[in-house]
């Protein structure tokens, strides 16, 4: 990737940054006026059927919880990916923004910080829900499980905005991005759930530690889930604008 991609746009339009917050701010303005909340009604409705259905005891809290928490995230994610792809395919939107004067790296880093501020606000609904349900002490757990899902939305975020771009001309958009996505956000699910699980654990014996010991016990999970963000970041900078062209 030349240096031109990153610093300076095509035809002497709008500096990398701007774009960003011009793409980031449009989408974050066509989610407040049309007010959707299916997302977050979705992903309240998975924690609450999980806990009626799943109920097992005292131990509910660390093997199931975990676990009803990241898929509520994750088909959440999916939703918002969905939606925000939806809205370029809609009157040239996405024709408007190939065509203009600027880097598709700042186009997808727009795209992706809108879609991990949509998640992040499901996500404060979803967590409290899960903690209510499964009987979790939430201040014991919020130091750590706050580094653990902001490091696993960037990941989902970063990697469902660029392999969106690969399905937003398709007709069956929906059903192919999860069969796309879903594989792809395995290692964070899985290192998100795990790490859940253990802070959880900790957050039920009788003294719980502080979030930096919280932390040290599952630093395994919360460095693949750095690795995976910064892979997802860097690969859609990087990749973006070929797979978008296409």
């Amino acid at each position: 990737m030349s240096d031109s991609q990153l610093s300076r746009p095509r035809g002497g339009g709008p500096s990398w940054t701007r774009t960003a917050v011009i793409v980031f701010a449009k989408d974050m303005a066509i989610e407040a006026r049309t007010r959707e909340t299916t997302a977050g009604f979705f992903a309240a409705l998975v924690a609450i059927l999980a806990s009626v259905a799943f109920y097992a005891g005292p131990e509910t809290t660390t093997r199931v919880a975990p676990g009803a928490m990241w898929l509520a995230i994750a088909f959440a994610s999916i939703l918002a990916l969905s939606r925000s792809w939806q809205r370029e395919r809609e009157e040239g939107a996405l024709t408007g923004l190939l065509v203009a004067p600027v880097a598709r790296s700042a186009i997808f880093f727009g795209k992706a910080l809108g879609v991990f501020t949509f998640v992040t606000l499901v996500e404060c609904i979803v967590v409290p829900v899960v903690a209510l349900l499964f009987h979790v002490e939430l201040l014991d757990v919020l130091g750590a499980l706050t580094c653990v899902l902001l490091l696993g939305t960037v990941g989902v975020a970063a990697t469902g905005t660029l392999f969106g771009a690969m399905t937003v001309r398709t007709g069956a958009r929906e059903l192919v991005l999860a069969s796309v996505l879903f594989p792809l956000l395995t290692p964070a699910l899985v290192s998100g759930v795990a790490a859940t699980r253990e802070i959880f654990a900790l957050a039920q014996s009788m003294k719980p530690p502080p979030a930096a010991a919280q932390l040290a016990e599952v630093s395994d999970y919360v460095g693949l889930l750095a690795i995976f963000s910064l892979v997802g970041l860097v690969g859609g900078i990087t990749f973006f604008g070929v797979l978008i062209d296409e």
